[in-house]
């Protein structure tokens, strides 16, 4: 249909058009402060010019509910992105004002929350972000003029002739209050808010907001957080999260108005299907490191695993480690038959041990990477290079690579540390979810593998999580309700002393069988009501469904044979034994001042512990050259001559090495304060 009004309009027309008296509109034309073209003597207006200067004119209270957006019907949208709107659409227009949805990891939250404002909002929008690397995909995604990556205009729910005027998108990094005032949607992480109040979050009046949108909202209930939802008391909030309960185990303040399951987005190929493996011992000998150990069965180990000093003890234990590397990398050797080069990523118990597996995996012949919190940023900075670019094979992780860290060629978890409770566990098993090929639930590159040992006792840690999937009322009460073990007293102190090595060891392992079960269950009533479904659309009888599916799935535990062992190149071992020795004499030097209570920059070994003999600037050069003086005195010759079998006796009397040093800075300390006395 043709429009009546051609796309130029005169004066006469244009005054029609938007309801403006002549006089005014020539004012306006002639002073700019309206879209317009003088041809000669005359002013002639563009139709769509027109149309955004109206828009952008609107008052900001109006701007969401005036725009006109497509999300009902949108296929360019993901399932949860439609759903999840439309559930927060009906919940505020019905007069309820805090909400919760959950979402796995991979399903779209980013592009929910760009269409959260549109039709409900009646005002500015405030979306508030865990971390930098969350703000910064949040604010690409709703950034108007990155055509590339706007989620609006590549899921084309906003037309681009209406986008040239909005949403129009801020951060607080730079700027001040009156950007924010011409801004439709402010975006910035809760440090910026709460850190220095004064500086932004005081200076927006308490109505500046009418909603309030907070990703990875497990976070939501800490005080900082609360304190910027407390300013703005009128706003609607919805809180964004995969796991709706706090890390502090503590229920989230809102109504759960949706719920996204994760095997639903398996099934659609937003996130991988994921398989998790348990390396399972027929036979495990364990002791403590000052007596002889005892051999435990199977059945000894399942019931033992829920034990706290067992699990971190197999955590730590060289040999499980191993088996838990092997295991993983036959995994990922598995899913590179594709030709895609698939990565792996583990975490750890604490930097010593991160750096323990590397040399694990690099001795098998593939690179890895430590990458932890103490590192600088340039340090952290120059592994993900490594590992964006394929240069790396295995990624280790100590407390990083957390929430709003996107790699999808990650697709094997090697666990090495008990997780005590389900989100964390989940946060982590999130990092390997983003799928390689959008869409395709059966590609091959769309699969992750969860590797670890059996004694750590997190296969009950994906028992917990399948209950979490069904959604078990009596599951969520026992998480919500309890808290984590307390902290020992004398850890609370600063009294705790460090450790060369670990208490618990492992002598022997006999590994008989991997252990593998799916991530999610089909054992489902959802599935079996789906399925009922589609059969009496096609004219089936659905009464046969429910046996069909039950013929049709696997065992829930599946019993395989263990991994073959790798080979180990001797020279890369040589090397990450060398390795492994000058960072465990730095570690030893750390320990010895926290056992003798010297701080590392002090300078008492040197200036007043004559005895020992010591030169440089402070304490912890002096440890330091005492620690690799007794590793000289033990290896007998210089590290460049020793033999691998010379630097793993060294290693493995690390505690020995310790104590002997801590026995002669005493006695330093008792001469000097004698003398001194």
């Amino acid at each position: 249909m043709t429009d009546p009004i051609g796309p130029w309009l005169s004066l006469e027309e244009t005054t029609a058009y938007i309801g403006v008296g002549k006089t005014a509109l020539y004012t306006m034309a002639r002073d700019g402060k309206i879209p317009a073209l003088k041809i000669g003597k005359k002013w002639t207006f563009e139709k769509a010019g027109l149309d955004a200067w109206m828009r952008a004119s609107r008052p900001i209270e109006s701007f969401f509910q005036g725009l006109d957006y497509e999300v009902d019907g949108n296929e360019n949208l993901r399932e949860p992105q439609r759903e999840g709107y439309l559930k927060t659409y009906e919940f505020f227009h019905a007069g309820k004002n805090r909400a919760i949805l959950q979402i796995p990891v991979g399903c779209g939250k980013t592009g929910l929350t760009s269409l959260l404002p549109l039709g409900i909002a009646n005002g500015r929008a405030l979306v508030i972000a865990p971390n930098l690397t969350i703000k910064n995909g949040l604010y690409e995604a709703m950034d108007v003029t990155n055509r590339q990556k706007c989620f609006w205009r590549k899921s084309k729910v906003i037309l681009p002739e209406q986008l040239v005027t909005g949403p129009l998108a801020t951060t607080l990094d730079t700027g001040n209050l009156s950007v924010a005032t011409k801004s439709h949607i402010v975006i910035t992480n809760v440090q910026q808010l709460a850190t220095n109040v004064d500086k932004w979050l005081m200076q927006f009046p308490d109505d500046f907001f009418d909603m309030i949108i907070v990703d990875e909202a497990h976070h939501s209930a800490a005080k900082s957080w609360q304190r910027v939802i407390d300013r703005f008391p009128a706003a609607k909030v919805v809180l964004l999260t995969a796991t709706p309960f706090r890390s502090d185990r503590q229920e989230l303040d809102g109504e759960l108005i949706y719920r996204y399951p994760f095997r639903s987005a398996m099934l659609k190929g937003y996130i991988k299907r994921l398989k998790a493996s348990y390396v399972a011992p027929s036979q495990i000998e364990l002791g403590f490191s000052d007596a002889s150990g005892r051999t435990y069965t199977l059945d000894e180990v399942l019931d033992l695993k829920k034990e706290d000093w067992f699990s971190r003890g197999v955590a730590l234990a060289q040999l499980c480690n191993q088996h838990i590397v092997e295991s993983s990398l036959e995994k990922l050797e598995e899913l590179r038959q594709t030709g895609t080069q698939h990565q792996l990523i583990a975490v750890a118990c604490s930097i010593n041990h991160a750096r323990q597996i590397r040399s694990l995996y690099e001795e098998r012949g593939f690179t890895a990477e430590v990458i932890h919190s103490k590192q600088s940023p340039d340090e952290q900075a120059d592994i993900l290079a490594l590992l964006r670019n394929g240069t790396l094979d295995c990624i280790i992780q100590v407390q990083m690579l957390g929430e709003g860290f996107d790699h999808p060629k990650l697709s094997v978890a090697a666990i090495f540390r008990p997780f005590r409770s389900l989100a964390p566990y989940i946060q982590f098993v999130g990092r390997i979810m983003r799928v390689i090929v959008q869409n395709d639930a059966t590609h091959p590159d769309n699969v992750g593998h969860i590797v670890t040992h059996l004694g750590m006792n997190l296969d009950q840690r994906l028992k917990e999580f399948k209950e979490f999937e069904n959604d078990d009322q009596a599951f969520w009460d026992k998480v919500i309700g309890g808290d984590e073990p307390d902290l020992p007293q004398n850890v609370l102190d600063g009294q705790a002393r460090l450790r060369a090595t670990e208490r618990v060891v492992v002598h022997g392992e006999i590994v008989e069988s991997l252990w593998e079960e799916d991530f999610t269950s089909v054992e489902d009533q959802q599935i079996v009501d789906d399925l009922r479904e589609r059969f009496k659309l096609l004219g089936l009888d659905p009464t046969q469904v429910e046996d069909m599916v039950r013929q049709a799935q696997r065992a829930p535990l599946r019993k395989g044979a263990p991994t073959q062992a790798f080979a180990v190149q001797p020279q890369r071992e040589w090397e990450e034994a060398r390795k492994r020795l000058n960072e465990q004499a730095k570690r030893l030097a750390t320990i010895l001042l926290n056992h003798v209570a010297l701080q590392p920059n002090g300078t008492e070994m040197i200036y007043k512990y004559r005895s020992l003999k010591l030169s440089g600037r402070t304490n912890f050069i002096g440890a330091l050259t005492m620690v690799n003086h007794e590793i000289a005195k033990r290896l007998g010759k210089d590290r460049d001559a020793a033999s691998i079998e010379e630097f793993r006796s060294v290693l493995e009397s690390l505690e020995d090495i310790l104590q002997t040093l801590v026995r002669r800075v005493r006695k330093a300390k008792a001469d000097y304060d004698k003398k001194d006395s």
